[in-house]
C-alpha cells in the first residue's frame, strides 16, 4: 500500500486546492464482485452478471455497473489520503458523474484524487474532490467524479 497523504485542519485543506493528493493502489473488479452488486441493488442485467451471454455481447465479456465503479471511491479515496482536526466526516454529495469508459470483469481500477474546491462554511469544510477512477492498461477513465464531503468541527 502506498503512504497516505495526511491533510491537517482546514487551512491544510485551503493550501492542496489543485493539488492531487496520491493514487490508490490497484483493485480487481472480478465476476464475484459485480455478480454482489448486482444481487444487492437488483440489476442482475446479462451484460453484468451473464458471462456466457456477455461473450457475444460489445465488450466480449461482462462489465461492471457503473454504480459499481463510483461506490469503490471511498474504498480507494481512504488509501490516499486523510485528514484530521474534525470531529466527522460527512458525505454531502456527487456531482459531474461520467463513465467515459466500461471496467472490464477481471480489470484493475485505482483512484487519483485532487482537491478542487473548499468552501467554508457554518456547519465546517465543504470539499471538492475530483475522483478519476482509471483502469490499468486503459487509454480513458472509468468514472470521474466530484464527490463533497462536509468536515465538521
Amino acid at each position: 500500500m502506498r503512504s497516505k497523504r495526511i491533510i491537517e485542519g482546514a487551512a491544510g485543506l485551503e493550501s492542496a486546492i489543485g493539488d492531487e493528493l496520491g493514487v490508490s493502489d490497484w483493485l480487481i473488479v472480478d465476476q464475484r464482485m459485480i455478480d454482489d452488486f448486482g444481487r444487492t441493488t437488483g440489476d442482475e442485467q446479462w451484460i453484468h452478471t451473464d458471462p456466457a451471454r456477455a461473450a457475444g455481447g460489445p465488450f466480449g465479456t461482462t462489465i461492471a455497473h457503473g454504480y459499481l465503479v463510483l461506490s469503490l471511491i471511498p474504498q480507494l479515496a481512504n488509501q490516499v489520503y486523510g485528514v484530521t482536526g474534525f470531529s466527522a466526516r460527512v458525505n454531502y454529495g456527487i456531482e459531474k458523474v461520467r463513465f467515459p469508459r466500461p471496467v472490464r470483469s477481471g480489470e484493475r481500477v485505482r483512484d487519483r484524487v485532487s482537491i478542487a474546491a473548499v468552501a467554508q462554511t457554518p456547519a465546517g469544510s465543504r470539499v471538492t474532490f475530483l475522483h478519476r477512477i482509471e483502469v490499468d492498461n486503459g487509454d480513458r477513465p472509468a468514472c470521474v467524479a466530484h464527490t463533497l464531503i462536509l468536515f465538521t468541527p
